[in-house]
């Protein structure tokens, strides 16, 4: 295995940032599969590509797709543990849209439509970047 693939894959972290990687890799799929296929009161692409289109995210249905497919199959990927990083890369960089695009002028709680969920998720997104995938997933299954 070359260098940079086991890099990839390799995690200095424990079990408890694997119980965050999996808890929050649900979260991501739950709301993938709201965007993706309208599913737990998700709007599907279409309803999600009109509001994405309708606050600047343009062309709406190709920005749908993406953040959906990153949170879905991203969220996947943290969920079992294969390539990590590169997920936990791909709904970084969608939260930080998600922050700067929708939640930032709401100020920082929930309550107001704020940025506080979104910046708890990239909190979590941020640790598996850094630390890996942790003890329990397929990426340290791989680099052994």
């Amino acid at each position: 295995m070359s260098n940079a693939i086991k890099s990839l894959l390799n995690t200095r972290a424990g079990y408890g940032l694997s119980v965050v990687r999996i808890l929050v890799g649900i979260i991501f799929m739950a709301h993938g599969a709201q965007k993706l296929f309208g599913l737990f009161g998700g709007y599907g692409l279409e309803g999600t590509g009109q509001w994405m289109e309708s606050i600047g995210l343009a062309p709406g249905y190709l920005m749908a797709l993406l953040s959906g497919s990153a949170e879905f199959f991203g969220g996947l990927a943290l969920v079992i543990g294969l390539l990590a990083r590169p997920a936990a890369l791909a709904l970084s960089v969608t939260l930080i849209v998600a922050i700067f695009s929708v939640h930032i002028g709401n100020g920082l709680f929930m309550s107001n439509n704020g940025y506080e969920f979104a910046l708890a998720l990239l909190a979590g997104s941020v640790a598996v970047l850094i630390e890996g995938a942790g003890r329990l997933s397929l990426d340290r299954l791989i680099a052994r």
